[in-house]
């Protein structure tokens, strides 16, 4: 559809509604009045983009009451357009030749605060020993502090040897040793005997590319 076809669905859909519409009134595509109520502005996109959210952001110093109206997004790409229209205080609609579709009403957002996540983000940075990561890097993988505790195996390896996990996490102070010996997320330990675990070529490495974290925990 091109723009100009989403205007007369549109038209038709705020009609039903009890309104007057009417095209381009300033810098509106789409304007609509009812009585008393607060104007209805809708502006049309055959696509979602960035030049449409401003577009409707600026609106909102005329009326709260915004719309977008687009053709139907792909499926995977529909709840990420909804998520930020209502973050934005934005209504949706999708438009095809038959039909007009309202997936959201323009309305005030109060972001829902997880205490869960708060708390995950907050145990890891009180985990983490110093800042080793550059942000935005993808040149070596993020120290996190899962792999700080791995490091700290690698590293009490390294110089004593093979070890039980009882013993690593009681010289090395990794509370977590025997699971992260037994997972071994990274392919850096390997089990020698019953209990007894040791470092591969791939934990030795590991220890050269983080070597500035090394030095720290």
């Amino acid at each position: 559809m091109r723009e100009t076809e989403l205007y007369i669905p549109v038209k038709r859909f705020l009609e039903l509604q009890g309104y007057e519409v009417k095209a381009e009134i300033g810098n509106c595509d789409v304007l609509a009045v009812r009585g008393e109520d607060p104007p209805v502005i809708v502006e049309l996109k055959t696509s979602f983009n960035l030049q449409l959210l401003l577009q409707g952001v600026e609106r909102q110093s005329v009326t709260d009451h915004v719309y977008l109206a687009i053709s139907e997004p792909k499926q995977s790409l529909q709840r990420a357009i909804l998520g930020l229209c209502k973050r934005l205080g934005l209504g949706l609609l999708t438009v095809s030749r038959e039909w007009v579709e309202a997936h959201l009403d323009p309305a005030p957002y109060q972001p829902r605060k997880v205490a869960a996540s708060k708390n995950l983000l907050l145990k890891e940075f009180q985990c983490r020993v110093g800042d080793h990561n550059a942000g935005g890097s993808s040149k070596r993988p993020i120290v996190t502090a899962y792999r700080q505790d791995a490091l700290r195996c690698a590293k009490f390896l390294n110089i004593a040897g093979p070890s039980k996990p009882s013993i690593i996490a009681e010289q090395a102070g990794v509370a977590r040793a025997q699971g992260i010996l037994r997972s071994d997320v990274y392919g850096w330990f390997f089990k020698v005997d019953r209990g007894i675990y040791s470092l591969t070529p791939k934990g030795k490495n590991a220890l050269t590319v983080f070597a500035d974290v090394v030095s720290v925990i």
